[in-house]
């Protein structure tokens, strides 16, 4: 394997993999949050004696975590999408 290889592995492909990683675990927690807090909206509005306010701090509480998950899982596709490039890149060119 010759360095030109080593150095694209190296900054391209590994951090494209720590990205994902580092993102996928900080989501996994944020999921289980969403979920809790989508049940917690769930049997807060089938109460008849809730009030709107209760509703939404609830409602906003679940797009929170909605939004979070969303930004997390976009952080693990970027992170494959960087590793996927430096993969095209070795694969693609004939000198390496």
């Amino acid at each position: 394997m010759n360095f030109q290889k080593l150095l694209f592995i190296a900054l391209v492909i590994l951090p494209g993999f720590g990205i994902s990683g580092i993102s996928a675990y900080s989501l996994l927690p944020e999921w289980k949050a969403l979920t809790a807090s989508y049940q917690n909206y769930e049997t807060l509005s089938k109460k008849p004696n809730a009030t709107v306010q209760q509703l939404a701090i609830a409602q906003a509480a679940e797009n929170r975590h909605r939004i979070n998950c969303f930004a997390e899982g976009t952080g693990v596709l970027f992170g494959w999408t960087i590793a996927s490039i430096g993969l095209h890149g070795i694969y693609s060119r004939d000198d390496f």
